[in-house]
């Protein structure tokens, strides 16, 4: 596929240029070193080979294997192929014979009408069979030229109408009606072998038309979104299909999709961070002055202390208690900070685990002796007592239980962290716990995955524990815990 010419009246340069403030804008860090390397490196890649040219772009520009969707989406959107073809005109003109004003024939379609003709031509029947030849024998050419047409009949695109892409390749895709195309496309494979296919036939089988099925997804988005380019404009389009990274996503409103994302993330940043923490421990602050050691080293200087010297440090690591809110919403929440904090938990002497609703459970022994935190999260979620009445949230109460059960271990080694929205359903705060933490423990943290500007609006109480903690802080996705992770050693 030829990488088309940009706007006529637009350099590739200044395409580039909208291309890497978009990327900049959809968070991927994108300095300017690596900016004047992209620019270097498509100087070498011929233009008309868009594969190269993208690749080359990627190299130089993305750093995080999590970062390599939004770069592909923007990508797509800043050099989609363009054209005459892919201008939308209306209502009125696009149901009267082809949608576009023009007569673009499908590979072999002559063939199958008889003669000459405009895929419009085509009746939904025709149009189905000529989709699942083109599956079955695998047809890159006639799947790109069938979902231009099924694009054109299904998605009733209109110039100007605030309609998003996702909308258009829902009715498309569901006319095509490609949920029943697998199985009719197995069956037939079946028919067509010389004896009954294996079980791992059967497999490969599947796998292969499965494949073919997405790729002409695939082609129908694309060929949405050139449509919606040649409509919009550029930035119009990357901006309304920017999506946070992983990093980005809120713990509280994530999709299934972003979820999944998120649980990817997570494994690369603990690994990150382990071995960031570490470092800070070995290479942190100074000790305490050694004032013999440095009278020693001044004789060479004639008696002047030039050189100060200083002890070794040997800083012990933290004990660290998690109570965590595990009702609602705020639940994706815990179960990304109990996995984060277990999977660096070799940077502390002892990790014991909390969690609540209306009742406490500790639920410690559910990470002891586990290769897979994620099995022990689900654990948690499923198998802890931590509902006293009726499963809202009572953290007064949840509080009570802790400190008359577990407050004699709380000691000045101890890191207490507590997860929650703080929002109590109006019961007791009994925030004078959290004062007695603060009293005992090394530091008190509290983590809400509220924006900041919901904190005490409603039955949140946030401020009231907040007084009584070291610090309280906004963590809602995985950026801003990274960011607290380092703050705790």
């Amino acid at each position: 596929m030829a990488l088309a010419d940009p706007q006529a009246d637009t350099p590739l340069l200044d395409l580039l240029g909208g291309f890497i403030v978009e990327l900049r804008a959809a968070g991927l860090p994108v300095s300017l070193t690596e900016n004047l390397d992209a620019m270097e490196a498509v100087t070498h890649i011929p233009i008309e080979d868009r594969e190269a040219f993208k690749y080359a772009l990627g190299a130089t520009l993305v750093k995080n294997y999590a970062h390599w969707k939004a770069f592909e989406i923007v990508f797509e959107v800043y050099f989609t192929l363009r054209g005459p073809e892919y201008e939308l005109v209306g209502e009125g003109e696009a149901s009267d014979g082809d949608p576009d004003g023009e007569q673009s024939s499908l590979p072999g379609e002559g063939q199958a009408q008889g003669g000459g003709g405009g895929g419009q031509s085509l009746t939904p029947e025709q149009l189905a069979e000529m989709l699942f030849k083109a599956l079955m024998n695998g047809d890159g050419a006639m799947m790109t030229a069938l979902a231009r047409q099924a694009v054109k009949r299904f998605a009733g695109m209109e110039p100007g109408r605030p309609v998003g892409g996702t909308y258009y390749l829902y009715r498309t895709l569901r006319n095509l009606e490609l949920d029943s195309m697998l199985d009719r496309l197995m069956e037939s494979a079946q028919d067509q072998a010389p004896q009954p296919l294996t079980k791992f036939e059967e497999r490969l089988e599947r796998d292969e038309f499965a494949d073919r099925i997405e790729k002409l997804k695939a082609e129908v988005e694309a060929e949405i979104r050139r449509r919606l380019v040649a409509d919009r404009g550029v930035e119009a389009m990357a901006r309304t299909l920017r999506k946070p990274l992983p990093e980005d996503v809120d713990f509280m409103h994530a999709s299934r999709e972003e979820m999944a994302d998120l649980r990817k993330a997570i494994y690369p940043l603990t690994r990150k961070l382990a071995v960031r923490l570490a470092r800070k421990r070995r290479h942190g602050r100074k000790g305490a002055l050694d004032f013999r050691n440095t009278i020693r080293h001044s004789l060479s200087y004639g008696g002047v202390p030039a050189e100060p010297k200083f002890r070794f440090p040997r800083p012990a690591k933290p004990e660290m208690m998690v109570i965590a809110d595990i009702s609602g919403s705020v639940a994706s929440f815990a179960r990304f900070t109990l996995h984060l904090v277990y999977a660096i938990s070799n940077q502390f002497s002892k990790v014991r685990s909390f969690v609540f609703i209306d009742g406490l459970d500790e639920v410690t022994k559910f990470f002891e002796g586990t290769e897979d935190i994620g099995h022990a999260v689900h654990r948690v979620n499923t198998e802890a007592d931590v509902v006293w009445v009726d499963g809202h949230s009572d953290y007064g109460h949840a509080f009570d239980i802790f400190w008359e059960r577990y407050g004699k271990d709380v000691g000045p080694k101890t890191t207490v962290l507590i997860l929650g929205d703080a929002r109590n359903n109006y019961h007791a705060s009994q925030s004078w716990i959290i004062k007695e933490m603060q009293h005992k423990a090394r530091k008190v943290f509290w983590l809400n995955p509220e924006p900041r500007a919901y904190w005490d609006t409603g039955d949140s109480i946030v401020g009231e524990y907040a007084t009584h903690a070291d610090g309280c802080y906004e963590v809602r996705n995985l950026r801003q815990l990274e960011s607290f992770v380092e703050k705790l050693i």
